[in-house]
């Protein structure tokens, strides 16, 4: 069943709330995601045109960022720079100001390629100045985990010295002295935390980092951080980035909890299914589309295309259709304004090839979905539930 907690109370109720943090009321919840902006919406509604994008706070830490967060995984593969900078000129005036990045960028990841994203995104950078906007990067995961990265030879680990040493050389590619964000891409469940957190926590100390989190992270594996960094007297995650979509809403039970009650921010990725979700696979895999490339490279890459794109998936876009045509919008903006309400997220993260398709993104960002829709939406996934077969976690 889906849980209705994680719509807004203003969209059930017609109550306008404000989230804790930035107001001297008291607060009657725990969501992580505190709105600094709440209206009052009694239906299917757009923004008017001129409406500063909504901020969130990002977890118990001091930042704040844009609603929708600008992935710039391709930025370096399919984008060259000179379209790279278009795009992220083009994203920060529309009021995005989170751009989320990874060592291990673009995608797909080469040995030749690793921090061709970091130095485009770097060099963009000086274009603007550097409080105006927030950075997010990775630490690349263990090389034992879910594949070898081609970085550090094939030795990827999250021990002190590699951490302190990504983290310089990421600094290096960005061209600036700290990171908003940092992230380890995904964990490595055979570690101690506190070994993780220890050099993480000294960075923060010394001004390189200003918050901490994580990615493709358990459940448990979040609990066991915290543990961790209470025991220990260690920074703490802020931020969880999953993949969270309409074809994989596994976030909303035991995570959407943890989230709550921990006062930790999901950013979700892979918003659209990895494409899925805009319905350009519906018909046929369209040539040059990831998951039709996917299909022509190794297992893993079969098995994560198959993850996204089967016969319940399609099934499910194609129910989602009907009720995009019947607002008026399109399968992306629909999509991606049902991620931005659910209180435990704090920004999600969009991708793009191109301006045209980042602007078909930036109008999710004046859709507000009124609870009837929000009904028509869980009712399909009572008929196809978890119509993604698995998230990839329970390979870590």
């Amino acid at each position: 069943m889906a849980d209705d907690r994680r719509k807004f109370p203003e969209l059930q109720t017609g109550e306008v709330v404000v989230r804790g943090g930035f107001h001297t009321g008291s607060t009657h919840s725990l969501p992580t995601a505190r709105i600094v902006t709440v209206r009052q919406v009694p239906q299917t509604t757009h923004m008017q045109a001129g409406e500063q994008m909504k901020r969130r706070r990002l977890g118990g830490s001091g930042i704040t960022v844009s609603e929708i967060c600008m992935g710039t995984m391709t930025f370096g593969s399919q984008c060259d720079e000179t379209l790279s900078f278009r795009i992220m000129d083009r994203a920060r005036d529309a009021g995005i100001d989170f751009f989320d990045a990874a060592e291990m960028y673009p995608v797909p990841p080469t040995a030749e390629t690793c921090g061709i994203t970091e130095e485009i995104l770097g060099r963009w950078m000086k274009t603007v100045p550097r409080e105006s906007v927030i950075i997010a990067t990775k630490i690349t995961g263990p090389a034992h985990g879910w594949f070898v990265p081609p970085v550090r030879h094939g030795h990827s680990a999250l021990d002190r010295v590699q951490i302190v040493r990504a983290v310089e050389a990421s600094l290096r590619r960005l061209q600036t002295d700290y990171i908003d964000l940092y992230q380890t891409h995904w964990p490595d469940h055979g570690m101690r935390y506190e070994d993780v957190l220890e050099p993480l926590t000294k960075l923060v100390q010394q001004g390189k980092i200003r918050a901490l989190g994580c990615s493709n992270e358990t459940c448990w594996g979040v609990m066991k951080s915290l543990a961790a960094a209470e025991k220990f007297g260690l920074c703490r995650y802020d931020s969880v980035q999953n993949n969270f979509s309409l074809i994989n809403r596994r976030c909303e039970s035991e995570l959407a909890q943890v989230c709550r009650r921990e006062n930790i921010s999901l950013l979700p990725f892979s918003p659209l299914g990895g494409g899925v979700l805009t319905g350009k696979y519906q018909d046929a895999e369209p040539a040059g589309a990831r998951f039709t490339e996917y299909r022509r490279l190794g297992e893993r890459q079969r098995r994560l295309a198959d993850r996204f794109l089967n016969d319940r998936t399609r099934e499910t876009v194609r129910r989602l259709k009907t009720i995009a045509d019947d607002l008026g919008v399109t399968l992306t903006a629909l999509s991606l304004a049902w991620s931005r309400q659910h209180d435990f997220v704090a920004s999600t993260i969009v991708g793009a090839t191109s301006v045209e398709q980042l602007e078909e993104s930036l109008a999710s960002a004046e859709l507000i979905l009124d609870a009837a829709t929000l009904k028509r939406i869980d009712e399909i996934d009572e008929a196809i539930p978890c119509p993604m077969k698995e998230d990839g976690l329970r390979r870590l």
